[in-house]
């Protein structure tokens, strides 16, 4: 799949179009990367910072929780809200894509559409690769420019992730849609209060419509709560594929763990919010 988004690409370095050459991908000033065997290809620059990057743990940890089938109640909803956001040609990206998990559920309701998963993980792209069979999936930063082409896209997707409000307007077409999700201060609260989790910062929509404003308008936004009936592997995934992972001691997450009943009943609250470019 990655042959038929290259178009929609650039070189990182000096912007200009990509081009399949051999086993890897180039531009006409003879920068050249190397595409992975999984089918994935780094545009990353020799500078990018990646300590924050998914390891291959999360990732498995992750795929296991999807997979149980716990978030399939907002890959429905976000399939619909793309359905509903859509307006005119474009691809759809993906900002720190992941597995491609949600991109593809998305595809799946946008038949003809290709998508882009974009993502710092190496150990991401790889599923993302296979995720479905219109994903193209390039390792870049999100927080600096993507080497992604203007107006290329009728529909960008952020998912827990980051989002850049300028580049994300960049690489949308005029009257393209940001479709972003964010966990709510409910979102699984029983374990973050059980557990000593990281904890949902109670300004998180303030800063977001703070970074976005300047460059893309609400159109709409609503809460999607759903309960959740977990066992110990589903909590032990829960925390391992996210940003608590990085900051809770294993040791003392195995026994905090083990006091809770079995199963342990979660609410999972987000916000599903669609911002869009002017026409």
């Amino acid at each position: 799949m990655l042959r038929d988004v290259l178009d929609l690409l650039r070189c990182p370095h000096c912007g200009a179009a990509l081009a399949s050459a051999g086993g890897a991908v180039a531009c006409k000033e003879g920068h050249s990367f190397d595409v992975a065997r999984q089918g994935y290809v780094s545009l990353l620059t020799g500078d990018t910072q990646l300590g924050s990057a998914d390891t291959a743990s999360m990732v498995a940890a992750r795929e296991a929780f999807l997979a149980a089938g716990h978030l399939d109640p907002l890959a429905e909803a976000l399939g619909g809200e793309a359905e509903r956001a859509l307006a005119g040609p474009g691809c759809v990206i993906d900002l720190g894509a992941g597995t491609g998990w949600y991109l593809a559920h998305v595809l799946d309701r946008l038949p003809g559409r290709r998508g882009l998963a974009l993502d710092l993980s190496k150990h991401a792209l790889r599923r993302a690769a296979r995720a479905h069979p219109r994903i193209g999936a390039v390792a870049c930063d999100a927080w600096r420019r993507l080497p992604v082409r203007d107006g290329v896209a009728a529909l960008v997707l952020s998912v827990f992730a980051p989002r850049d409000g300028a580049e994300i307007t960049r690489v949308l077409r005029p009257g393209g849609a940001l479709l972003v999700v964010t966990p709510t201060g409910a979102h699984m609260e029983q374990l973050v209060s059980a557990l000593r989790l990281l904890s949902v910062d109670a300004r998180k929509q303030e800063r977001l419509d703070a970074k976005l404003g300047p460059h893309l308008e609400l159109e709409r936004g609503a809460g999607l709560e759903w309960p959740l009936e977990l066992g110990p592997a589903d909590v032990a995934h829960a925390v391992a594929m996210g940003p608590s992972a990085r900051h809770v001691e294993q040791g003392e997450l195995d026994v905090l763990v083990a006091a809770l009943p079995q199963p342990v009943e979660v609410t999972a609250s987000v916000r599903i919010a669609v911002y869009r470019t002017c026409a």
